[in-house]
């Protein structure tokens, strides 16, 4: 697994940092160290955690939208070498060319410099100048003959048989002329932008196949005002062959323009331009730039889209662990009964059956007595229940068999579980036990700690995003795996009990360091510390300073190592506790005595205050988990389908998916709920993640219940919340 995506060694970083700065309103003194960071090799977890003063504090986010900044300017000045390149061949290339392309950073820009260079295909301007009609076409474009067409008689010869088929093989020059014209370009580009309409219509006949498209049968709309939840289905309809779709500006005030332009007077000349202007701009120009606003609107929606499923992917993945507790697992079925499993607190499968107290088998007493004997067995401090079929029967299930102490029981989201359960991470750990034993663990085990189990499936089928199988895969990857690394170096993982799939995502780890960790682990035993990190085979001094202070060693001689202090910064706790005439151990355990530190003592070159900040509060709370505590959740007994619900309804719920045009809410059917972003509070939200989040508990009012459909629409206007 790639850490992240840090450009290949090439040229240096200086010439990119100040158009870097103004893209992205950063000052260019931060992007410059952040660019150097980078370029020496170093990780976006371990830059915006350790290396503050030289970025002023960037984080994470920022940092790696330098990171993306600077992939892509890299990819344009290889893209300008090309261009560069191949004008060159044609002895084309003038010095006032050649300085144009270099002084260019807009793409658009730059390919309507490099228009009249591309190589083509065989156009019909290309076989009107074979026929040698270029000289008729400049002629006609100085628009000073008053009779063309006597003009045009001398070049009818060879394949141009006739006066009119010269005249039209001329006009196809100019109308390519046109539409390679950088200013004519502009002046449409400009009207795209302001002006341009988006209209779909279902295709005809399509009706009852496209029934679920219907809200977009016949739209239009601007399309700069087309949310990209919207369009992202547009597009997904056009692909099915559902819809047609057409992005286009005001035709008229094109054609105005391009005239204004291109046409001077009113004689036949004129006439000729203004006939083969029209058909440039028709046949393509208008073409070709709706080609590039389609392009440009669907990336523009691919971005919000992936941002969206990136940020509910973190959310995610920092939900409430239950921590090392003993667990039973329940991966809930009708006919094929429920997988049983029991965790120790590590997460090791202890035992599994299975136990059937549903109909048809209905075993419901054995089933219990089960249960109780597994709990009593294997000392159950929680349950865990999938939340897929049957989930809110068995619920209830293990809610009547009365234990001997209370167990707090936990409805979990089997979202991937099965993805999990049929992969080789899956059978490598269980090569043993059947996909249904290994579901039944993972959901145990994502009640323990989400994000140690959830790391192991492909976040797309997590199931958190919006139309995240129509966005660019290869950004939404690199993102979503960003965000992984970014979650897991947040919370940091103990080294001695991390498996080599967690580590992977360390910063400074790959998947071999990781799997040479967990055996020289296995050969030697625990770590002891983690400057034993250094013995581990093919870690080099880059990789421990760029993986250290996010790995934990409980226990360790040196109370340091178990929290996010990095061994780099060692020296200077040290000289706080000599200072205070005591050791590191008490410094940390006496508030009294870190309340006397006057951290400004300590700032030298290499460390200044963000960094003294830092220490200090991992010195206050020392290895703390940075995710909230879990809380239990219970849904309202009566509401078991939809069948149960009626308008009016206050239900408790738990957010399990946030779009931008709403939230998804789990209100203990299977149809989950959706707020919409005008329902979600009493004032205009324009981000929904500004109100709620994934997985938190929330109270909503049933407004709407559509049963042809199966939707149901929810309001958390005017609901107190808990």
């Amino acid at each position: 697994m790639k850490q992240q995506h840090t450009p290949e060694a090439g040229p240096e970083a200086a010439p990119y940092a100040s158009l870097i700065a103004e893209r992205l309103a950063i000052p260019a003194r931060q992007v410059e160290s952040t660019l150097r960071l980078l370029d020496e090799g170093a990780t976006i977890p371990f830059i915006s955690r350790y290396r503050k003063e030289a970025t002023g504090g960037l984080d994470e986010v920022r940092i790696e939208a330098i990171n993306d900044q600077y992939a892509a300017l890299r990819e344009m000045a290889k893209r300008k070498e090309t261009i560069l390149a191949t004008i060159g061949e044609q002895g084309k290339l003038t010095p006032e060319l050649e300085q144009r392309i270099d002084g260019t950073w807009d793409a658009a820009a730059l390919e309507d410099i490099y228009l009249p260079y591309k190589p083509k295909r065989k156009t019909r301007a290309e076989v009107a100048r074979q026929r040698g009609l270029e000289p008729l076409a400049t002629l006609l474009t100085l628009q000073r003959e008053s009779h063309p067409e006597a003009r045009a008689a001398a070049f009818v010869k060879g394949e141009v048989t006739s006066v009119d088929e010269a005249l039209k093989g001329a006009r196809d020059i100019i109308a390519e002329q046109v539409n390679e014209d950088e200013r004519a370009r502009e002046t449409v580009r400009t009207q795209f932008a302001h002006r341009a309409v988006i209209a779909a219509k279902v295709v005809k006949g399509k009706e009852e196949e496209a029934a679920k498209y219907r809200d977009y049968f016949d739209i239009s709309e601007p399309l700069k005002r087309c949310a990209s939840h919207r369009l992202l289905a547009i597009r997904r309809a056009e692909d099915e062959g559902l819809l047609r779709v057409s992005i286009a500006p005001d035709d008229d005030i094109c054609l105005e323009r391009l005239h204004r332009r291109f046409v001077h007077g009113t004689g036949a000349c004129s006439q000729q331009v203004g006939e083969a202007v029209t058909d440039g701009y028709k046949r393509l120009l208008r073409p070709s730039i709706e080609t590039e606003f389609a392009a440009s609107s669907k990336e523009k929606a691919d971005t919000e889209a992936i941002r969206v499923f990136a940020e509910n992917l973190r959310q995610l993945l920092l939900a409430p662990p239950l921590g090392q507790k003993r667990v039973l697992a329940i991966d809930p079925g009708f006919r094929t009964g429920c997988k049983v499993v029991c965790l120790d607190a590590q997460g090791n499968l202890a035992h599994n059956e299975n136990i059937y107290p549903h109909p048809p088998v209905g075993k419901t007493a054995e089933a219990a007595a089960k249960l109780r004997k597994m709990v009593e067995a294997y000392a159950i401090e929680a349950i865990a229940i999938g939340n897929g079929t049957a989930s809110r029967e068995t619920e209830d299930f293990v809610g009547r068999v009365g234990f001997d102490r209370q167990i707090p029981v936990f409805v979990v989201s089997e979202q991937g579980a099965s993805i999990y359960s049929a992969s080789k991470v899956a059978r490598d750990e269980f090569p043993d036990y059947d996909v249904t034993v290994r579901g039944a663990v993972s959901i145990g085990r994502r009640l323990m700690d989400p994000l140690a189990e959830l790391v192991k499936i492909d976040p797309k089928s997590i199931g958190v995003g919006q139309y995240q199988h129509d966005v660019d895969q290869g950004r939404l990857k690199r993102a979503l795996d960003q965000t992984v690394v970014n979650c897991v170096n947040r919370v940091g993982v103990n080294l001695n009990t991390a498996g080599s799939f967690l580590l992977t995502y360390i910063s400074g780890l790959g998947p071999q360091l990781a799997k040479n960790i967990v055996e020289y682990r296995a050969a030697n035993g625990p770590f002891a510390s983690r400057k034993e990190l250094m013995k581990v085979p093919r870690m080099g001094a880059k990789a421990f300073e760029q993986c250290a202070g996010f790995l934990r060693v409980t226990d360790a001689k040196n109370p340091l190592d178990n929290t996010a202090v990095h061994p780099e910064s060692y020296p200077v706790v040290e000289r706080m506790a000599s200072d205070l005439g005591c050791t590191v151990s008490e410094l940390i355990a006496d508030k009294a005595l870190r309340q006397r530190v006057d951290v400004n003592t300590y700032v030298t070159p290499t460390i200044g205050l963000p960094t003294l900040t830092d220490i200090m509060q991992e010195l206050d709370k020392p290895g703390r988990d940075p995710r909230p505590p879990i809380r239990v959740f219970e849904f309202d007994p009566n509401v078991r389908s939809l069948a149960d619900l009626h308008e009016g309804m206050v239900l408790p719920g738990i957010v399990g998916n946030i779009t931008n045009f709403g939230a998804f809410v789990d209100i203990g059917i299977k149809e989950n709920g959706l707020v919409h972003v005008s329902q979600l509070a009493d004032r205009r939200v324009s981000d929904p993640a500004e109100v709620v989040s994934i997985h938190q508990h929330v109270m909503v009012r049933v407004i709407g219940i559509d049963t042809a459909r199966w939707r149901v629409s929810l309001s958390m206007v005017g609901v107190a919340q808990q």
